[in-house]
């Protein structure tokens, strides 16, 4: 490593002060990718803000017919949460298959919203359940707020402060995942409002997370795992790596589409 200054705000609004003030600062929430990256030189920023000390920035509550999550709630908080398992199943199983148990103690929603990573599971569970990012200036909705890989809507001092998930009659996930990171090869999120159908798949985008449309118009003539029979996503767009070639993640879309809606119908 090397020399840096090291904060921690108690509150969002002392972590946006040092934002604001402190030239290269950087946040730090879960660190799982801030740190490595710091570790091999890719990254050294001057200042670090810790945002773990800032209490206003974590919980989960349920107001109305949404639930609300603080930027720092950790993967396990969200896995665990009574509110989130009744509300919302398909979001806390997500949570509950993040990584391993050190992983999901110590990383946040927050962290993983904001650094977009093509391969995690939260962007696709905000993208189908149409979430809305709070920061502490402004609400995005997640159809604009996911821009590329590792890219988001974020501007410079921007801090997300929670993320407010509507319900959705049904929802689920699933996921194929690599047996070494556990992150998703592909994973697929699904979720049916009212006549509203939104598919939306992490893992398999060259630009990252993204909905399958045709997915979902074979979705809204009927919610149902049949309805996905003979429907292949297109290879188009799609990652290939030494992980996975772009034919077979376009293969498993479909099978972990038809696996999570399933999961949502109890079929």
């Amino acid at each position: 490593m090397y020399a840096f200054n090291y904060h921690r705000p108690a509150t969002a609004r002392q972590a946006a002060g040092l934002l604001s003030k402190k030239e290269d600062a950087k946040l730090l929430a879960g660190g799982h990718t801030l740190l490595p990256t710091m570790k091999q030189r890719l990254a050294s920023p001057a200042h670090l803000v810790d945002l773990a000390g800032c209490a206003d920035l974590k919980g989960i509550t349920r107001k109305g017919r949404t639930i609300v999550i603080g930027a720092m709630t950790t993967h396990a908080e969200v896995a665990a949460s009574a509110e989130v398992r009744e509300a919302i199943p398909g979001l806390a199983w997500l949570a509950s298959h993040i990584g391993d148990p050190h992983v999901r103690h110590r990383g946040t929603i927050g962290g993983s919203v904001a650094n977009n990573d093509p391969a995690a599971d939260y962007p696709a569970a905000c993208l189908a359940l149409g979430a809305t990012i709070v920061t502490n200036t402004r609400k995005i909705e997640a159809d604009a707020f996911f821009t590329g890989l590792y890219e988001t809507a974020l501007e410079e001092g921007e801090i997300i402060t929670r993320i407010v998930f509507p319900l959705a009659s049904r929802a689920a996930y699933a996921k194929f995942r690599n047996p070494a990171s556990r992150y998703a090869l592909v994973g697929v999120f699904v979720a049916k409002r009212g006549p509203e159908v939104r598919v939306a798949v992490t893992g398999a985008g060259e630009g990252g997370v993204f909905r399958w449309a045709e997915g979902e118009a074979a979705l809204r003539n009927r919610f149902a795992p049949k309805s996905l029979d003979g429907l292949k996503a297109s290879a188009d767009g799609i990652n290939s790596d030494m992980h996975a070639d772009a034919e077979y993640r376009a293969h498993l879309i479909g099978v972990m589409a038809k696996e999570a809606v399933a999961r949502a119908t109890g079929k």
